[in-house]
């Protein structure tokens, strides 16, 4: 068995690749640092990531794919399923062995694969821009915590900043501990302690954080709700179906 040990990043994979093919030697497995490896291992290769190189195989790689298909791999990274790493080693292989097109040879399975993850990161950020529920805190930033499946918050910062250009905001993904701050200029990532992270959790904030007008505006929304609601037409099932339930904690109508 041969293994790859990598630093965990895109550049560390497209490193991997330039690895591969300059020592003509082909990974069975890619691991990081921290993940453990197999009992049994022939040889490992730790893999130094290069800029210069990783951009040499990118560039070579722009040549072939399409751009749906170049923002379908970046899709698959941000998936972090644990197959990535060997699914997008493989899948960048068959691209840079055959002829201009091979991205739609959907008889093969790994090009099948990266097309059905992308897919359901791009829907996973769909449901994110549209359960994303803000609170505004009493120093007047709007803060929306969310546990997203995927790591997905670099796809929807772009439309929260659009959509809300002259208010801070941060979208906090509690899975990750990591979260974005936009502060009407410019995004930057941002880290909360485990304290804080422990109350996110508990899907809402305190009222001693939240601004008077967010508490009154909340129960305002859950009294609209409840009336608006005909309960002869309730189906919670069509409920579940248009917004998933794991959504449910973060949305103020229904707690």
């Amino acid at each position: 068995m041969t293994l790859f040990i990598y630093d965990h990043t895109f550049d560390g994979i497209l490193s991997c690749i330039f690895y591969a093919y300059e020592h003509k030697t082909f990974p069975d497995a890619i691991l990081s640092d921290a993940d453990q490896r197999p009992l049994f291992i022939d040889e490992w290769h730790h893999i130094e990531t290069d800029e210069k190189k990783s951009q040499r195989v990118w560039t070579a790689l722009e040549r072939k794919l399409s751009k749906s298909a170049q923002n379908m791999v970046l899709l698959v990274w941000l998936s972090e399923l644990p197959e990535t790493e060997m699914l997008l080693f493989g899948y960048f292989r068959k691209i840079i062995d055959h002829q201009h097109g091979f991205e739609m040879n959907f008889g093969d399975s790994d090009v099948l694969r990266v097309k059905e993850i992308a897919r359901k990161v791009n829907g996973e950020a769909e449901k994110i821009r549209q359960f994303v529920r803000f609170q505004k805190t009493k120093d007047g930033i709007f803060f929306a915590p969310i546990s997203a499946q995927y790591n997905v918050l670099a796809l929807v910062a772009p439309h929260f900043r659009s959509r809300y250009p002259d208010q801070p905001w941060i979208i906090y993904d509690i899975a990750r501990n990591f979260g974005l701050y936009y502060d009407t200029h410019s995004l930057q990532e941002v880290t909360f302690s485990l304290q804080d992270l422990k109350s996110f959790k508990s899907r809402k904030l305190e009222n001693e954080k939240l601004s008077e007008t967010e508490i009154y505006y909340q129960n305002l929304w859950k009294e609209y709700f409840e009336t608006i609601a005909i309960k002869e037409r309730f189906n919670p099932k069509l409920q579940r179906q248009h917004m998933p339930k794991r959504f449910w904690k973060y949305l103020t109508e229904m707690q």
